[in-house]
């Protein structure tokens, strides 16, 4: 499913994203001057634990599911990443073999870099380096948060932190209420569990509860937050105990 150029709105959410956008231009411009597109359907396989890194990838529309294999065969997602997005660096710089499995979420564009180019880019831009530094910090004080979120936080805390994560990602405005947002990644509940670190059941006696509250709605296509200012209240509530 490839096609060479991306669509208006791709190329939108590339440029949007905050690290991106953070780069000079003519970085931005070599980056992309050697980036080419790939299309997936929704469940493809992108990348394989244990295949050799060949591209680093931003995503440019869908979502790209990130997880892998218990011993005893069970899937554990560990992330979503939407578009603006770039992955893929750790298994180029350090050439060892990728560590989870990578597939689409939906209809997927890839915007991706091959390996040499990568590098290729590295050694013309001393700016590609301190950014990419700064790109993996982030994920690093990120990865530290999860951590210790899943450790601290009960379930209610950490299910509202990523509600309102993913309507700073996904977020769209209702149809029938414009003062709503709907979450527009579309998730089952077991995925929302696994992202959560938590059983199918416990999430779902938590959204029921949200509901109740008039926090958020759940629809068949979807959830819908109807008081995020209320889902913030009680992350940052339970942070503070």
């Amino acid at each position: 499913m490839d096609d060479p150029i991306l669509t208006i709105e791709e190329r939108s959410a590339i440029n949007a994203g905050l690290w991106f956008s953070s780069l000079s231009p003519s970085l931005r411009h070599d980056i992309l001057r050697c980036a080419y597109v790939k299309r997936y359907r929704d469940g493809d396989l992108i990348a394989a634990r244990g295949d050799t890194p060949q591209e680093w990838m931003a995503c440019a529309k869908g979502a790209v599911r990130v997880s892998s294999t218990s011993v005893t065969g069970k899937q554990i997602i560990l992330t979503y990443i939407e578009p603006g997005i770039w992955f893929g660096d750790v298994s180029i710089f350090d050439g060892d073999a990728r560590t989870h499995d990578v597939y689409s979420h939906g209809e997927t564009t890839l915007l991706c870099v091959a390996r040499a180019d990568f590098q290729k880019v590295l050694t013309q831009h001393v700016e590609f380096y301190q950014a990419m530094l700064r790109l993996n910090a982030r994920r690093i004080r990120q990865l530290y948060g999860l951590v210790e979120d899943l450790n601290t936080l009960p379930l209610r805390a950490r299910l509202a932190k990523q509600l309102v994560h993913l309507v700073r990602s996904y977020g769209v405005p209702c149809l029938s209420d414009s003062s709503d947002t709907r979450i527009g990644l579309q998730l089952a509940q077991e995925e929302l569990a696994q992202l959560l670190g938590a059983s199918r059941q416990r999430v779902n006696q938590e959204l029921k509860a949200m509901e109740r509250e008039g926090i958020i709605r759940i629809e068949p296509a979807g959830l819908v937050v109807r008081d995020r200012q209320a889902l913030t209240r009680i992350g940052e509530a339970e942070v503070d105990r």
